[in-house]
């Protein structure tokens, strides 16, 4: 006999809710297609990974597996708030940013309660609050891939429970300059929290004019947080460690109240202490992905491909056929990149920058997708 379908039990929301798209690992695609050689780059991983001293300091605190971990990530904490010249308090920990994403939207929005974002956008940014009710209006990215900030202020005209998005955006790129972010601050009140996703402050740092966010907020009376991750650049992806700065520490304490005790495990927090210890590493990585991405960057715009400039470790580029028709291809060819679905954005994918060989293999498997079929 089979069990009774639990769905009619689910909350509306949930029913109704779209599942995230998480992308395929490369095993799956390997069995899938027969191929051996796969270049993974759906996902904005680090190809270059973490530093060597990262296992070092796994393998040391192994022995220590057996006890939870410090709930209050001490140790990261003390270093993270010492680098960024904020206080211990103002720091907030999640396994992985989206961890604190969900905290924060089932600590602050309710049933019918309004969302701003922008569109397209990091899937999580609508997915969680949507399960909670939230009504999300979503202000679109320009043509040319940057924010409109007249959309989004006219959008906090009626005071929203919440400001989500990114910056650098993702999956576009682009980012908000210092007088824009001030634009948006000014229009803000105390009755709307801005969340500002962060995810790859690391690699927009290399842009001139990259607005220093933490200091402009440090001036804003309104309440806030900056959400940064080890999982981009410092190579940190499967450990997943997240973290935030928030504007008070009455905001840390709301957070806190939500999150599982123990949401950073022992061997994450002693790998993102090594990273950020790393300095040298780092800053190698970068340097060898922003390389790349400017190399893949003007080869798709050779090809005749409309990208736009990214800050980021991805790029986001239009072709004319479906995303999804293209990622099916690019599988065949054990290339894994990201399709896009949101509406008025289905032709559009996003491909993570990989190691060089990685970024070849993807030219010539778009080259080959996108050439006309030969006629016989």
């Amino acid at each position: 006999m089979l069990p009774n379908d639990p769905t009619p039990l689910a909350r509306r929301e949930v029913r109704e809710l779209q599942r995230y798209n998480a992308g395929l690992s490369s095993e799956q695609v390997a069995k899938r297609f027969g191929v051996s050689q796969i270049a993974k780059l759906g996902s904005n991983e680090n190809p270059y990974g973490p530093s060597p001293q990262v296992g070092a300091a796994i393998s040391s605190a192994m022995a220590d597996s057996g006890l939870y971990p410090d709930a209050a990530c001490s140790l990261l904490r003390d270093a993270l708030s010492a680098r960024l010249g904020v206080t211990p308090e103002q720091m907030v920990f999640g396994n992985g940013s989206e961890d604190l994403i969900a905290i924060l939207c089932r600590v602050f929005l309710d049933h019918g309660d309004k969302l701003v974002t922008i569109t397209p956008a990091f899937g999580l940014h609508t997915l969680y609050p949507h399960s909670l009710g939230a009504q999300v209006h979503a202000v679109p990215m320009l043509a040319d891939g940057g924010f409109d900030i007249e959309g989004l202020i006219d959008a906090l005209a009626v005071p929203p429970r919440m400001l989500m998005f990114s910056s650098p955006s993702n999956p576009v790129g682009s980012a908000l300059s210092a007088s824009q972010l001030e634009q948006i601050l000014s229009a803000l009140t105390p009755a709307t929290l801005l969340v500002f996703d962060e995810a790859y402050y690391e690699y927009a740092l290399a842009s001139p004019g990259y607005p220093d966010v933490l200091t402009q907020l440090a001036e804003q009376q309104t309440p806030w947080i900056v959400l940064r991750t080890f999982s981009k650049a410092y190579a940190l992806a499967g450990l997943r460690v997240g973290y935030g700065v928030v504007s008070s520490a009455a905001l840390a304490d709301l957070i806190d109240r939500l999150r599982t005790p123990f949401n950073v495990n022992r061997l994450a927090q002693v790998a993102a202490l090594a990273a950020l210890q790393d300095e040298a590493h780092l800053q190698a990585g970068l340097a060898a992905t922003i390389r790349e991405r400017e190399r893949l960057n003007q080869a798709l715009t050779e090809m005749g491909i409309n990208v736009v400039p990214s800050l980021t470790n991805f790029l986001f580029f239009e072709t004319d056929q479906p995303s999804a028709q293209l990622h099916e291809t690019l599988l065949a060819y054990g290339v894994i990149v990201k399709p896009w679905l949101e509406p008025e954005y289905t032709c559009w994918t996003r491909v993570s920058i990989g190691s060089p060989d990685e970024n070849d293999q993807f030219l010539a498997a778009l080259s080959r997708s996108l050439r006309p079929p030969m006629i016989p």
